[in-house]
């Protein structure tokens, strides 16, 4: 019998799109894989990536992650361009890319990156197919999230 794997300590995520929850509604959600070169792999396990302003095209029947960023770690290699915003093919299966180019196309909707995260040895992007909100909508969010802080309060006040 082999022992399993000791979980590692830590979070496994890497880069969140906090921007995304708040200016979209995120409709369906997909796991990408994502074709990587070694130093942004190795930016990765650093935690030097951001995701905050990037979006997914879909052209020529593959999807890509623009406006991303992976910032190179000091002891790159130096014979290796790093660009550190070029665009990087998303792996997904056949079926989720003509569900997501459907959903793009004919309904409007647009794919923003939602998280980074790791997924055993394998950096994961996770996608989301969402529709922009309108200010009102932002503004009843907010309200709605005060809401649940008041009432959360007054229940924990009331027990004492």
């Amino acid at each position: 019998m082999t022992k399993k794997k000791a979980h590692k300590p830590g979070s496994a995520t890497i880069a969140l799109n906090k921007r995304a929850r708040h200016e979209y509604f995120i409709e369906e959600e997909f796991e990408a894989g994502m074709s990587l070169q070694g130093w942004e792999v190795k930016s990765l396990r650093a935690g030097k990536a951001n995701i905050s302003d990037s979006y997914i095209l879909l052209r020529d029947g593959e999807a890509y992650l623009f406006g991303s960023t992976f910032q190179p770690l000091a002891v790159a290699s130096t014979h290796v361009v790093c660009d550190p915003t070029r665009s990087r093919k998303l792996l997904l299966k056949q079926r989720e890319l003509d569900s997501l180019y459907g959903r793009v196309n004919r309904e409007g909707f647009t794919v923003v990156a939602l998280s980074m995260y790791w997924k055993n040895a394998w950096a994961k992007l996770k996608i989301g197919v969402a529709r922009g909100k309108k200010e009102h909508d932002k503004r009843n969010d907010v309200k709605d999230r005060e809401w649940q802080m008041d009432k959360a309060r007054i229940m924990k006040n009331s027990k004492r």
